[in-house]
């Protein structure tokens, strides 16, 4: 693992699979990275996002298995280092809830903060501004899409 490599959130990282707001954009910038952290976490969220973009009619069934295959691929090729899900991170982003006590820190976004945390990564990317202010609070540098 490098320090180096940023820890990208679901919100930046659906950009890579979907065209949204800030996908122009998002694949300018992670196409400079040799290497980016997600966690199971985004596993999962990346899977329910798709599942239910396809489900409310924004992609067909084949868009979604053909962004699967690509996610995975990414994944198994090394681009995108997975990052596993430990206890302690459970502990650390329900001390990063009550320590934020004037940012809406939701249950999942302190997951992934928990995990950039635990990595050692300086770096978070995320289209979620919410998510960005309590990254900085924190004092991690962002990047943000949207």
């Amino acid at each position: 693992m490098s320090a180096d490599a940023p820890y990208v959130d679901t919100s930046a990282l659906a950009k890579w699979y979907l065209n949204e707001v800030g996908s122009v954009e998002f694949v300018d910038f992670i196409r400079t990275q040799q290497l980016a952290l997600i966690s199971r976490l985004t596993i999962v969220e990346l899977r329910s996002l798709l599942a239910h973009r396809q489900r409310s009619g924004e992609i067909t069934m084949e868009y979604q298995r053909d962004a699967v295959r690509t996610f995975e691929t990414d994944v198994r090729r090394g681009f995108l280092q997975v990052e596993p899900l430990f206890d302690d991170q459970a502990v650390i982003a329900a001390d990063f809830i009550d320590r934020l006590v004037d940012q809406p820190l939701r249950t999942l976004d302190a997951l992934h903060l928990a995990v950039a945390h635990t990595t050692g990564v300086r770096v978070v990317v995320t289209a979620d501004p919410a998510l960005a202010r309590a990254a900085e609070a924190l004092g991690f540098a962002t990047v943000t899409f949207g």
